[in-house]
């Protein structure tokens, strides 16, 4: 214990063991020990005494859209990476688009890895994008060190990031797992959209029937049946079709390799309460009614949906019109996103374990970094949010580090207010007052 450099006590430290007080030693940016609460601290060892504000591991958010380079006014890694670390997120993983070039070609890897660089306030990893035309791109993007392959069945909304067909997916897939990679799949079947009511307008009801469950149901069968055929690992991106769990949760008694994530939004927010006009709610798939997402947090409750992540996706201001049809679909979430979460959780019955578990600690498996992030144990990287979980506070735009300040949290009162982030036994920001950018670039195999 001669080199620890730092003891972070609180009388709640949530550990894979559960939730006690503890004495966390650190030492060289990683966890060495957790040791008893009242532990003496060793020589030369700073004391951080965090009385009852809960320690827990730094997020971990693989669905980010940071949008850099190319759409840098939409959002960019200097203020996503700041908006992460204010919300307690200390690792994300950045989507392959609505950046220009998108992250399709290890030249265009390189080209964000070099514009992330000095800009991170926390890690950063990439993820790959599947093209109809990019198969050969596939194995290298993997050597070089991405989590894994994102692919739209319907289309994304930007023309750089054309979606895959049947036969296109089941190329791409066959690929995919012949090196055991992971594809990542915005699951709408563009048939069921195609035959849906398309009124446009600012009247919400009709955007969400222009977006229909069965279009989820149905890509997510088709994903499912391949996913089976190559035995290969696939992941449901933004699930908010509750008609799909008994289906995911089938597949998964069968030993199909499928997991599944949702989001804040779908958690915390219905379409009952999202007014007419009001496009900062808008995303794909929408956020649907207050009885589908109850059987959301049933399928986060019994592990048929993994994980919750953001899919923080912001636009400028003037590309969320009150016409939801042609409005930017995007929720921006990252700052707010752990305190949303655990507000709703509460309410429901849960507790921070569930929350760590359902955003860090399966977040970080997901991704393959489950031996460093998602989890105080030793031989961790030192990540930490300090949470006072029973204090509130009120949403207000002009707080947030977002560089579009779009919100659809504007105004509700959430619970969870985070004192400070660390990354690597470093406090990255507390009270609103940030440090330099000390985020590493991640990548899967180191």
């Amino acid at each position: 214990m001669s080199d620890v450099e730092l003891v972070l006590r609180s009388t709640r430290v949530i550990t894979p063991e559960g939730t006690r007080p503890a004495s966390v030693a650190v030492a060289d940016g990683t966890i060495t020990a957790v040791l008893p609460y009242d532990a003496p601290v060793p020589g030369g060892a700073r004391l951080e005494d965090l009385g009852d504000d809960v320690l827990l591991p730094g997020l971990v958010d693989t669905h980010v859209h940071v949008n850099d380079p190319g759409r840098t006014e939409w959002e960019g890694f200097w203020t996503a990476t700041r908006a992460a670390a204010a919300g307690g997120i200390t690792t994300l993983v950045d989507m392959p688009l609505n950046s220009v070039p998108p992250t399709t070609t290890v030249d265009h890897l390189r080209t964000k890895q070099q514009v992330a660089a000095d800009k991170a306030h926390v890690d950063v990893g990439f993820w790959g994008g599947a093209l109809p035309d990019n198969v050969k791109d596939l194995r290298p993007l993997h050597e070089a060190g991405v989590f894994g392959f994102k692919a739209f069945l319907s289309p994304s909304g930007v023309d750089e990031f054309p979606h895959l067909d049947q036969e296109q997916l089941a190329r791409s897939l066959a690929e995919i797992a012949a090196f055991d990679g992971l594809l990542i799949v915005h699951a709408e079947d563009p048939h069921h959209l195609d035959a849906a009511p398309q009124q446009g307008g600012p009247k919400y009801a009709d955007f969400l029937a222009s977006r229909p469950r069965h279009a989820e149901d149905s890509a997510i069968a088709h994903l499912v049946d391949q996913a089976r055929r190559l035995d290969a690992r696939v992941h449901v991106l933004h699930l908010s079709s509750s008609d799909a769990l008994p289906l995911l949760a089938a597949a998964r008694a069968d030993g199909v390799r499928v997991t599944a994530e949702t989001c804040p939004h779908y958690l915390t927010l219905t379409a009952e309460e999202v007014p007419d006009g009001a496009s900062e709610f808008k995303c794909c798939p929408p956020i649907r009614e207050a009885a589908n997402q109850d059987l959301l947090w049933q399928a986060l409750a019994d592990g048929t949906i993994d994980c919750v992540v953001t899919d923080h996706s912001p636009s400028t201001a003037d590309l969320k019109t009150d016409d939801f049809a042609t409005a930017w679909g995007g929720i921006s979430g990252l700052q707010l996103s752990l305190p949303a979460v655990w507000t709703e959780a509460r309410r429901r019955g849960h507790g921070l374990e569930d929350v760590v578990r359902w955003m860090s600690t399966r977040t970080a498996a997901l991704v393959g970094l489950d031996g460093r992030k998602g989890a105080i144990a030793p031989g961790h990287d030192a990540d930490f949010a300090v949470l006072a979980p029973d204090e509130t506070f009120t949403v207000d735009p002009a707080a947030l580090q977002h560089r579009n300040r779009v919100t659809a949290y504007a105004g509700r009162t959430l619970y969870g207010v985070v004192r400070s982030t660390w990354l690597r036994g470093r406090r990255i920001v507390a009270d609103g007052a940030f440090t330099e950018p000390k985020g590493r670039l991640l990548t899967r195999s180191h």
